[in-house]
């Protein structure tokens, strides 16, 4: 399929283009989409953000760690018969990151950056994700959760095709998205993946809310990593360290995506947070300061800092913390 099928961003899909993909039979498309609005994160008087310091420049290909914080895509929100659809438009391409002054890295990425939007949605809501592969290989998008078969995302999209994956967003909790072409792997360490997050239909309480996601980079292709990160660039949340507000509740929603290692820990210094294992309960598991995760494994962790400071974060494995995983929270009164 030709990129002339693929819309300009800000404009809706014709029932005409969706034909022209040969899916519309498959993921029930009904009458005129009519866009409503594309909804952004709403913010309680109950929730202070901090201001983004001046001193956090963008890296690489433009990612800013620091503003990928808090960036939640909720889609472009549409009704059709009578539900709600969020559609997210989600691009396969390549791109230089600079991960350190010596080291450079030829990424796989969704939307030209690492990790891939965090996309968000509630529970029940029909997520229709388009897909368009740019990325010089064959790719596709695996998510979490449950689907149908036919939207499990297994099968390779050429490059220089499209499709669409839709799907209702269930169960609710902390889930992903990653490429599973084979060896998934490599393309999945090579940055092709991101978080999809479900809201239970009541709204947890509200939170500064932030995503980090583990990821490793195998720079020399010997099939270990050599360097690590929180949200794509290795040590930037120790040199720009991640202000907070004392005596108000973060909400940590974390991802482990390393692979070559069988698992690694989370360890957050002076305090404890309480754990909802996968994000799929509303009753905290238990309550701790260190907890370990295997691949793709996703928790949210809460907690409250009562005294101002910088605390570090970071796997408890120095090797990995040492080598790029590794930040600071600065809280404030």
């Amino acid at each position: 399929m030709g990129h002339h099928l693929i819309p300009e961003k800000g404009k809706p899909w014709s029932r005409r283009q969706i034909l022209q993909l040969g899916l519309a039979g498959g993921i029930g498309v009904t009458g005129a989409a009519i866009a409503l609005s594309t909804l952004m994160p709403k913010r309680t008087s109950q929730v202070k953000i901090p201001p983004i310091p001046n001193d956090t420049p963008n890296f690489g290909n433009g990612i800013n760690p620091m503003l990928l914080l808090r960036d939640f895509d909720y889609g472009t929100v549409k009704r059709e018969n009578g539900r709600t659809i969020r559609e997210f438009r989600l691009t396969a391409s390549n791109s230089t990151l600079q991960l350190n002054s010596a080291v450079t890295f030829n990424t796989w990425n969704v939307n030209n950056r690492v990790p891939g939007p965090t996309l968000r949605a509630r529970e029940g809501d029909r997520v229709r994700v388009l897909f368009y592969n740019k990325g010089g290989h064959s790719h596709s998008l695996h998510f979490h959760g449950t689907h149908p078969s036919e939207m499990d995302g297994v099968k390779p999209i050429a490059n220089g095709k499209a499709t669409i994956y839709e799907f209702d967003a269930q169960p609710y909790g902390v889930h992903l998205y990653h490429c599973h072409v084979e060896p998934v792997t490599r393309h999945i360490g090579k940055g092709l993946y991101g978080m999809f997050i479900v809201d239970p239909p009541r709204p947890r309480p509200p939170a500064d809310e932030m995503v980090l996601i583990m990821a490793g980079y195998d720079i020399n292709d010997d099939n270990r990593n050599e360097l690590y990160a929180f949200n794509g660039l290795p040590h930037y949340y120790m040199h720009h360290t991640i202000p907070i507000y004392t005596n108000q509740l973060v909400r940590l929603y974390v991802l482990n995506m390393i692979e070559f290692e069988a698992a690694v820990t989370f360890h957050l210094h002076a305090n404890f947070f309480d754990v909802y294992r996968s994000g799929m309960s509303l009753t905290p598991s238990e309550t701790t300061d260190v907890i370990t995760m295997g691949i793709a494994e996703r928790h949210i962790l809460e907690f409250t800092y009562r005294y101002p400071g910088k605390y570090m974060f970071h796997p408890h494995q120095d090797q990995i913390a040492q080598a790029g995983c590794m930040g600071q929270f600065e809280a404030m009164g």
